[in-house]
């Protein structure tokens, strides 16, 4: 999408809303003295999700970043004798 202005539909279908970053992460409020974007910010750290932060200091993630690896190939273990190639 090199410098395409994105429809609010094709927003609302690649970005995860407010809503949806604060339920992914259990946080809507700040404590402590730090921002609820803060904290999310956090979370999502903790969490290993990727996302980017906007102007406005808030975590933008994508859909992709949160149902993106849902097929990670698991290695099984084998002896280095077995193995080919080694």
């Amino acid at each position: 999408m090199g410098g395409e202005m994105l429809t609010a539909k094709q927003v609302s279908a690649e970005f995860l809303s407010e809503a949806d970053i604060a339920h992914l992460t259990g946080i809507k409020r700040g404590r402590n003295g730090k921002a609820h974007e803060q904290l999310q910010i956090e979370q999502l750290r903790t969490m290993g999700i990727a996302f980017r932060v906007n102007a406005r200091g808030a975590p933008i993630v994508t859909w992709e970043a949160v149902n993106g690896n849902q097929k990670q190939s698991v290695t099984k273990w084998q002896p280095a004798a077995l193995r080919t190639g080694t």
